[in-house]
Order: structure tokens, then C-alpha cells, then sequence
């Protein structure tokens, strides 16, 4: 069969996507992958080489005003036109990568970001489509993105989806028109869910107990999908390791800070005061010919497979896959979120009991070092270690939808009028 895999975001949206497309193609099928175009080497180095670019630089998205000042913004109108510009960049560039590349195609399968594109452009080549989604986007009675009292929590998501189309009906009413589609009368995110697309949930259902028993089957739990990739750094990193005591690992993968040296000095001065030393994984920071002290390094990517577990605690951003990665580890994690879906996350953090959470921007030495005196402590050790055992191997993930991929191919769409 043929399948087309579209994704957009940064890397921890692109890499259980690829790693799908390689179980796919591991069994013999075709695969037509699309990625943001800062991502195209690296999912070519992951086994992929001809990926091709879809829509703009994420990274460079990230970077944004908007991402960068979202809590500063107060004019409701200000916050919508910048919003709307963020989230519609490259709209139409997509739609036409993804169109071409959907020609005799069985199934399209996006992510969690702009599944509006591929959307209607399964509707338009009339095949089904499929969607990764890596924390609950989807109307539940359990949790939402923003936080909102249990009583209105349903009405709370209804308002989301309208808002969120809201932002993006210019764009995708000209991307239908250009389809010789029909103007959409229903926001996008029901035209998705009554369209029968297979909505394939990528985290384990430890983090949202009775979610899975909600949406009895019709949205399956799978577990996280990550491809564990080894990385130039891991031998040099192993010998600093085994060098001296665990150490707290670092991370804020492709988040930008306003200043990466103030943050290195902060990690490096709370660990020096607890005795402890610093794996800092820089990701994106521009962390050329900054000092730091012996009890610290500095170091690119990472595999979190074979480091994480390695680690006293894991300090991290919130995203989806890191945290998975880390509570895997069955080692204390602490969440220092920055936005998208962060929160969410930092919260199951924190209900878990397996670390602490809180907001990046509001974190000081003090702050930090009570957040890491607490995540290592013995309950919270102990904690972590259980709720490892209950995770999902990414493997086991990665074929379950493809199992389930298969399936909803051969199956055919459910079409349903726009």
C-alpha cells in the first residue's frame, strides 16, 4: 500500500512520525514522508531520505514573537491577528506539497499540528486520514489545554474548537476553494472527528486515568513512539558519567530562551549547592564558548533512552516525548514548561506524583532547588519507579499503529459532507 505521512512542528512532532514511516516500510509498503524543512535532514539521517519540505522553518516559528511573548499579550484582537498569522504561515504551500503527494495514496497521516491541511486533502482525493495526537485534543470530560473548572470542562472544549477554527477559517476556506472543495458550514475539528478519521493517541494512559475507558476504543491509547537514535555525543557523554556520580539531566529541547548563559549559570550554581552534578543537553541555545564548571557539561542531543535512566532526575520543558522518556526512565522528573501543550503535561507530572512542575519564566535558583530537593527524594524515587513499569516500549507503539494504519486503509473512508 501506498501511505503519505505530513507533519508538521518541531522534533518531538516529526520523530514518531518518522518512526511510524519506517515500521511501514520496514513491511513492505510505500512511503511518501513530508516534514517542516529544518527537519529534513534529520529525519533523512533516521533511515528517511526522501522526505520533503512542508510549509515554513519550525524552529524559526518557535522563535516568534508571538511564542516568545504570548503571556505579555493583553489586547484580545492584537492576540488574534498575531495568532492567526503564527498558525497559517505556509497554509497554502502545504495543501500543495500534500495534494501532489497524495496522488493514489490509501491514507494520510498528519499530526497533531494543522491536520486541517490533510484533512481536505483526504477529502479532496477522497482516501481516508489518520492523525497522531500526543496529549487529548479531542472533547473529554477529563482534561483540557487550558485550565477551567471540572463543571464546564465540555463547554470549555467547544469554545476551543470554535476559537481555534476561528483563527484558521480564511486559510482553509481558500485551501478548499483551491481543492474545488465546498465552503466548510461546520468548524474543522468536527468535520474531522464525524469525517471517521482514525485519531491514534500517542502517550500511555497512566498520564490520563479513564480517558481510554471514555473514549471506549473509538481514539486508542498506544503509547509513546520515539526512535531512540544513537547520537555523536553518547560515548563522550558515557565516559563523563561514569567519571562520578549520576547525574541531573537538562534539557529544553527546541524551546528558545532569552538567556541560555543566565539559565547555565542558575543550573550550574542549584546543583553545586545540592552536591550534585549537571548533564545540560543546549538543543537549540547558542551556547558558543560559554564557561562552565567541572561538576557541569555541556552537551547537543542526546539519546534519552540509554541517558535518562542513567540520570539522578530528569529536568526537562514538557514536552510530549521527553516525557515520556523520562518517566520510562524511572527516574523523578521535573517539568519547567514554557507553552503548547507543556502545561498539560507538567500537570500529570505533578498529579502523578512522580516530580514537580512549574513555568519556566517563573523559575529561580530558589524555586528550582526546592523542586529538585523534593523530586529526590525517596517517595518520589519510589514513585517514579513504579509508574515506569507501566509504560508502553516505543517499539510496541510505533507497531500498533501501524497495525492500525493498515487496517483503516484497507477499510477505505467514511465520507462525510463538509
Amino acid at each position: 500500500m501506498k501511505f503519505v505521512i505530513a507533519v508538521h512542528g518541531t522534533r518531538g512532532d516529526v520523530e514518531p512520525c518518522a518512526a511510524v514511516a519506517l515500521e511501514l516500510s520496514r513491511r513492505g509498503h510505500e512511503v511518501r514522508v513530508a516534514v517542516p524543512p529544518n527537519l529534513v535532514g534529520f529525519v533523512a539521517s533516521a533511515g528517511l531520505p526522501n522526505a520533503v519540505a512542508y510549509g515554513v522553518d519550525s524552529q524559526k516559528q518557535l522563535e516568534a514573537d508571538i511564542f516568545r511573548d504570548w503571556w505579555k499579550l493583553q489586547n484580545p484582537a492584537t492576540v488574534l491577528r498575531k495568532a492567526r498569522d503564527y498558525v497559517t504561515e505556509g497554509w497554502a504551500e502545504m495543501s500543495a506539497t500534500l495534494t501532489s503527494l497524495a496522488q493514489d495514496a490509501d491514507l494520510i497521516l498528519t499530526g497533531t499540528t494543522y491536520q486541517e491541511v490533510a484533512a481536505n486533502v483526504a477529502e479532496a482525493r477522497d482516501i481516508p486520514l489518520a492523525a497522531l495526537h500526543y496529549f487529548p485534543c479531542r472533547m473529554n470530560g477529563k482534561v483540557l489545554p487550558v485550565r477551567i473548572p471540572g463543571p464546564v470542562l465540555r463547554t470549555g472544549w467547544s469554545a476551543v474548537e470554535w476559537g481555534h477554527w476561528r483563527v484558521m477559517k480564511a486559510a482553509e476556506d481558500a485551501q478548499r476553494r483551491a481543492l474545488n472543495l465546498p465552503q466548510a458550514k461546520v468548524r474543522a475539528i468536527r468535520r474531522i472527528v464525524e469525517g471517521g478519521a482514525l485519531e491514534i493517541q500517542a502517550y500511555d494512559d497512566v498520564f490520563f486515568p479513564g480517558l481510554a475507558e471514555e473514549w471506549q476504543g473509538l481514539r486508542p491509547l498506544v503509547g509513546s513512539i520515539s526512535l531512540e537514535l544513537p547520537t555523536a555525543a553518547d560515548d563522550e557523554l558515557a565516559r563523563w558519567m561514569a567519571d562520578g556520580t549520576p547525574p541531573i539531566y537538562f534539557g529544553f529541547g527546541s524551546m528558545p530562551v532569552e538567556s541560555p548563559r543566565s539559565a547555565i549559570e542558575m543550573i550550574s550554581a542549584v546543583c553545586a549547592d545540592l552536591g550534585e552534578r549537571a548533564v545540560i543537553s543546549t538543543g537549540v541555545w547558542d551556547v558558543a564558548d560559554l564557561p562552565h564548571q567541572d561538576h557541569v557539561t555541556l552537551v547537543g542531543a542526546v539519546n534519552h533512552s540509554t541517558v535518562f535512566p542513567a540520570c539522578r532526575a530528569v529536568v526537562h520543558h514538557g514536552g510530549a516525548g521527553t516525557v515520556a522518556a523520562s518517566v520510562r526512565a524511572g527516574v523523578p522528573t521535573v517539568v519547567l514548561w514554557v507553552s503548547a501543550d507543556q502545561p498539560v503535561w507538567a500537570a500529570q507530572i505533578n498529579r502523578m506524583g512522580v516530580g514537580v512542575a512549574q513555568r519556566f519564566s517563573r523559575t529561580s535558583a530558589r524555586s528550582l532547588k526546592k523542586a529538585l530537593s523534593t523530586a529526590l527524594s525517596p517517595e518520589c524515587r519510589e514513585r517514579a519507579r513504579l509508574a515506569a513499569a507501566r509504560m508502553t516500549p516505543p517499539a510496541t507503539s510505533a507497531s500498533t499503529v501501524a497495525d492500525l494504519l493498515q487496517e483503516t486503509a484497507r477499510k477505505g473512508r467514511v465520507p462525510v459532507a463538509g
